[in-house]
This record gives C-alpha cells, structure tokens and sequence, in this order.
C-alpha cells in the first residue's frame, strides 16, 4: 500500500442538479505513513478490509450517474476508512467511540487492537479529515447557490451477517437499509427510496445519515438519505468480486436520483 493521491474526489454533474452521490467508505488504499501506525500484519489488514470496506459501493454510484437523466455529483472517498472516518465527526458519536471507531478507528470489526491505545488522532484528522469536511460543505454549499436545494445520499453496505462492533445490529437486516434523519430526511425523499429499491426497512441495522455540520439541524433545504445495501444482494462476502446485482442496484439508484431532481 502506497501514498496514492488524490484522498478524495470531487466529480461533476450536471450544473441544474441538486444531488451529491457521497461514497465514503468504498476505498481499501492505505497511505505508507498511517499504515506504521497499524498494529495488523498484512494477512490480518487485509482481512479488517475484507469486513469493514463498502466494497464497489463507488461502482454502483459511477453506474448510477452513468444512467440518470441529469448527472449528480460525486464525492467518493479514494482511501480506506482505516485512514479517517469522513462520517464520524471528531467530536460526536459517543457510542462509536466507545467501540474505538470514532473519526480515527483504534479497534476493528472484531473488537481487536488497531492502533496503539496512545495514538494522537489530532494529525489524522487535520491531514485527512478536515479537508474532506470542507470538500464536503463546499459542495453542499455549491449545489444549494446553483439549485435553491441539495440532496445527499450517502451510498453505503453492509455484511449480510452482524459483525461485533455493531451496537443495534439485532433487529432486521433488509435488502437495502435506508438511514434518516428526523430534520433532512423529508417523507417526499423516503418515498422515493423505497420506489426505487422495493424491499427497505428504516434506520436498521443503521440509523442517521451524513450532512456537513455547517448545515446539520439548519438549514432544511439540505436533505439527505443513507442508503445502506446488504452485500449478499451484490457481491461475494467478504471482500469478493461483484456480480449482477450491482447493476441492478445502480439502475435502482439511477432511478432514485431521477426521482429527487425533478
């Protein structure tokens, strides 16, 4: 694993269109610097990717953008969440911390030793995280002055089995998990959801979706939606090829954005 630039892309759509396609957590790419930083070997680090990257989750938003009418923007995170987390705000989410999955993760999937119980998350975050944050906020606020409006939707997976540092992981585990926010999360937006995916169930096994703070419970022109997908639907568990699901899943997106941009 080498230091491959850039972390992240900003990619164009359409000037008229409000949706950002955000895909967070789709990269396995582990700079050099952070990688001496992780206590793993290489067998046991590419088994942690295996289960905790949201593998061809960039794939179906690249399918999806190729198919709408009018081109949503992108914002696809091009390293590992290893590296940073772009959805755990440094000063939030209490109870992933508590898992040691804050903004930078020090315990894996399974409960095991990531980092060093002393690692100083404060460089991570200013060299990864915040510039990502304000990609992030830039693009919202780009879409908002070009549109009047912005719409989110956080294109995520998940196993199809609960892994250990799943906190509310009991309850159903749908074909696609379609996670809410009681501010940006309009019923007009869930309903287009669920007409372009059929089988949905609300914020189980995850809840919550991703908007930048500078918007977060402010402003209502910004909505946003997570959709999480179960990767049996799609792919080999875990860490394996893609297989025809994934178009599929990219037509069903395709059609969501559709919906939300006229």
């Amino acid at each position: 694993m080498t230091d491959a630039p850039p972390p992240f892309e900003l990619l164009p759509g359409a000037g008229q269109s409000p949706v950002i396609l955000h895909v967070p957590h789709s990269a396995r790419e582990i700079p050099d610097v952070v990688r001496e930083r992780i206590v793993l070997d290489d067998e046991e680090l590419e088994r942690e990717l295996d289960h905790i990257t949201d593998a061809h989750t960039a794939e179906i938003a690249e399918t999806a953008a190729g198919l709408a009418g009018l081109t949503p923007w992108r914002c696809v995170n091009r390293l590992s969440r290893l590296v940073v987390d772009p959805e755990r705000f440094p000063d939030e989410r209490e109870e992933m911390l508590a898992v040691g999955m804050g903004a930078v993760y020090t315990r894996t999937t399974h409960g095991g030793v990531l980092r060093p119980d002393d690692t100083d998350a404060g460089p991570l975050v200013e060299r990864y995280f915040e510039p990502y944050a304000r990609a992030m906020t830039r693009a919202v606020a780009d879409r908002l002055d070009a549109t009047g409006r912005a719409v989110i939707i956080d294109v995520h997976s998940y196993p199809s089995r609960r892994l250990p540092y799943e906190l509310h992981g009991d309850g159903p585990r749908p074909a696609v998990c379609l996670g809410t926010d009681s501010f940006h999360t309009p019923p007009a937006l869930l309903d287009a959801a669920r007409e372009a995916f059929g089988e949905t169930e609300l914020d189980t096994p995850f809840s919550g979706t991703y908007v930048p703070a500078e918007f977060h419970g402010k402003r209502p022109e910004v909505s946003a939606l997570m959709v999480e997908i179960r990767r049996d639907t799609y792919m080999t568990e875990p860490g394996g090829p893609a297989g025809p699901g994934l178009e599929r899943l990219g037509r069903a997106l395709a059609a969501l954005v559709d919906a939300v941009s006229r």
